[in-house]
C-alpha cells in the first residue's frame, strides 16, 4: 500500500518487495525545490510510484481513484502552486487515459514511460482558432497507407516545452461531424515540430506554450484508438479532467483561506484583529460555506464521473471550481491588502486560479450543457422513497 492507501503496480521504480513506494507522496515533493518545473515534480512521482497510485489497479484505463488523486493534486498544489500542479492534473485526468486506448508500439511505450515519470507528455487539443470549439479545429492529419502527416498548430498547451510526446486533435476529413477527428502521438523531435513558450510568466513552470506541425510525417503507428474517434474519447475523459479540476478547487481554496485567517488573526486592527470584524467573519464564512459545496459536489459526483464518465455530473463541478475558486480568492486577495500584489502572494495567484473558469471547457460551455441535461438534472432532484 502507498500513503494513499491504494496498490501500486508492481515494477514501478522505487518499490519494495511487496509493492510500496520506498518514498512517501510528500517525501518524493520534498527533495524538490519549491521552484521545480511541473515536469521535475512529474519525473519525482512518477518515479516514486505515485502516479500510477491514482489509477484503479495502476492502470489508466480502469479510471482514476478520486481520493488518490486529491491528495496529489493537494499536496503538489501546497508545494509548488498553480503552475506545476497543472502540469500535472491535465496529463493525469486526460492525456494518460487517452494514450492508454492506443495499442501500437509507441503508445504503449510512451504510456509505460510518462508513467513512469521518464518522459512528459502534453495533450495538444485547443486549436490555434478554434479554441474550445474542438469541432471547428483546422489541424489536420492525412493517412495514406502506412503514412500520416499532421499540420497545424496547438496554443496553450501544459507541458508544450518539455515535453517528449504530444497527443495531437487532429481533422481528418472536412465538416463537423464527431467522427471526423482522430488523436495522433507526435514525437517532440519529429522534423516539422516546432515549439515557443507562451507568452506569460504566470505558466512558466507548467511549461505552457504553442506547438507549429509543419508537415509531420510519422508512420500509422502513431494513431492513437480507432480512427475517428478523437472528440468522443476526447469527451469522456475531459470529464475526469472536469473532476481534477474540482477536487483540485477544493484544495486551492482550503489553501488560501487558512493562510488568509492565518494573516487576518495577526493582522492588528484597532484594539483587535482584523480577524475580529464583523464584517470580515461574514463574509469568510461565506467562502467556507462556497469551499464546502464544492466540496460536497465532489463527494457527490466523484464516482459517476470516475466510474461513468458522466458528463453531466462532471460539467456541474467545472462550473461549481470556476465560480467558487474565484470567489474565495477574490474575497482573500482584498483581505491581504498591499501585501496581495508581493511576487508569489495572492493577487498572482488570483491571476493563475482564473484558468479554473476557463481551461478544460469555459464556464459558458459547460453551463450550456447543463442547460441541455436540465430535465436530467431536475429528475435527480425529485424526492425519493417514503415521504411520511
Amino acid at each position: 500500500m502507498s500513503d494513499l492507501g491504494i496498490r501500486v503496480l508492481p515494477g514501478t521504480p522505487h518499490e519494495t518487495r511487496d509493492g510500496t513506494p520506498h518514498v512517501t507522496l510528500d517525501g518524493a515533493l520534498a527533495a524538490l525545490p519549491p521552484g521545480a518545473s511541473g515536469a521535475e515534480v512529474w519525473s519525482a512521482l512518477g518515479g516514486a510510484g505515485h502516479l500510477a497510485a491514482c489509477y484503479r489497479d495502476g492502470d489508466p484505463r480502469r479510471g482514476v481513484r478520486p481520493a488518490a488523486l486529491a491528495r496529489l493534486l493537494a499536496a503538489t498544489d501546497a508545494r509548488f502552486g498553480i503552475p506545476a500542479t497543472l502540469s500535472v492534473s491535465v496529463p493525469l485526468a486526460t492525456t494518460l487515459p487517452v494514450l492508454a486506448t492506443g495499442t501500437t508500439d509507441p503508445a504503449r511505450r510512451a504510456l509505460e514511460d510518462a508513467l513512469a515519470g521518464r518522459v512528459t507528455t502534453a495533450l495538444a487539443a485547443t486549436d490555434a482558432t478554434a479554441g474550445t470549439d474542438l469541432s471547428g479545429l483546422h489541424t489536420a492529419v492525412h493517412v495514406d497507407g502506412d503514412t500520416v502527416e499532421v499540420t497545424g498548430e496547438k496554443q496553450w498547451i501544459a507541458n508544450a516545452t518539455a515535453a517528449a510526446w504530444f497527443l495531437v486533435l487532429a481533422r481528418l476529413r472536412p465538416g463537423r461531424h464527431f467522427t471526423s477527428f482522430t488523436w495522433v502521438l507526435v514525437p517532440a523531435d519529429a522534423p516539422g515540430v516546432h515549439v515557443r513558450p507562451a507568452d506569460s510568466s504566470l505558466y512558466a513552470a507548467s511549461g505552457t506554450g504553442h506547438v507549429r506541425f509543419d508537415g509531420v510525417r510519422l508512420t500509422a503507428g502513431h494513431l492513437v484508438d480507432r480512427v475517428g474517434m478523437g472528440l468522443p474519447s476526447f469527451a469522456r475523459h475531459i470529464a475526469t479532467e472536469r473532476l481534477a479540476g474540482a477536487l483540485w478547487g477544493v484544495a486551492l481554496c482550503r489553501r488560501v483561506l487558512a493562510d488568509t485567517r492565518t494573516r487576518l488573526a495577526a493582522r492588528a486592527h484597532g484594539e483587535a484583529t482584523l480577524w475580529d470584524n464583523e464584517a470580515i467573519r461574514q463574509r469568510f464564512a461565506a467562502c467556507l460555506v462556497r469551499t464546502q459545496e464544492l466540496h460536497a459536489l465532489c463527494e457527490q459526483f466523484a464516482e459517476p464521473v470516475a466510474r461513468r464518465y458522466d458528463t453531466t455530473a462532471a460539467a456541474t463541478l467545472k462550473a461549481a471550481a470556476g465560480a467558487t475558486v474565484g470567489q474565495v480568492l477574490g474575497e482573500c486577495a482584498q483581505w491581504w491588502g498591499a501585501a496581495g500584489f508581493a511576487d508569489g502572494s495572492v493577487q498572482q495567484i488570483r491571476a493563475q486560479a482564473a484558468l479554473f473558469g476557463i481551461g478544460g471547457g469555459a464556464t459558458e460551455v459547460v453551463l450550456a450543457t447543463l442547460a441541455d441535461s436540465a430535465e436530467q438534472v431536475l429528475a435527480r432532484l425529485e424526492p425519493r422513497g417514503d415521504t411520511r
